[in-house]
């Protein structure tokens, strides 16, 4: 059984991001399993946010920090970075 359940319905989110080659062959590879495992095919942007959210529940000093009241994000972080040339990085969680 996979570590990441059938995902249940939702609401669509916007997210745009930029991977490595590498990690996008590797979310495709993940979402296949997933199709056979469940019979569903999902995008990888649909699994992406349960897989982040999953990642979030499983480290464990980052949820005993949760637990000492951090304070709440004001703004989701945006972030573009470029090193040797084009690499561009950019979440936006935009309600559609």
């Amino acid at each position: 059984m996979l570590k990441l359940p059938k995902l249940p319905d939702r609401t669509p989110v916007k997210l745009t991001l930029s991977l490595s080659p590498e990690l996008h062959e590797r979310l495709l590879s993940y979402a296949a399993l997933y199709r056979v495992t469940y019979g569903t095919a999902e995008p990888i942007a649909d699994l992406i946010p349960y897989m982040l959210d999953a990642f979030l529940d499983s480290d464990r000093t980052y949820v005993k920090a949760r637990k000492a009241d951090l304070p709440p994000v004001q703004e989701p972080i945006r972030q573009s970075r470029k090193s040797g040339g084009t690499v561009e990085q950019s979440i936006d969680e935009t309600e559609t």
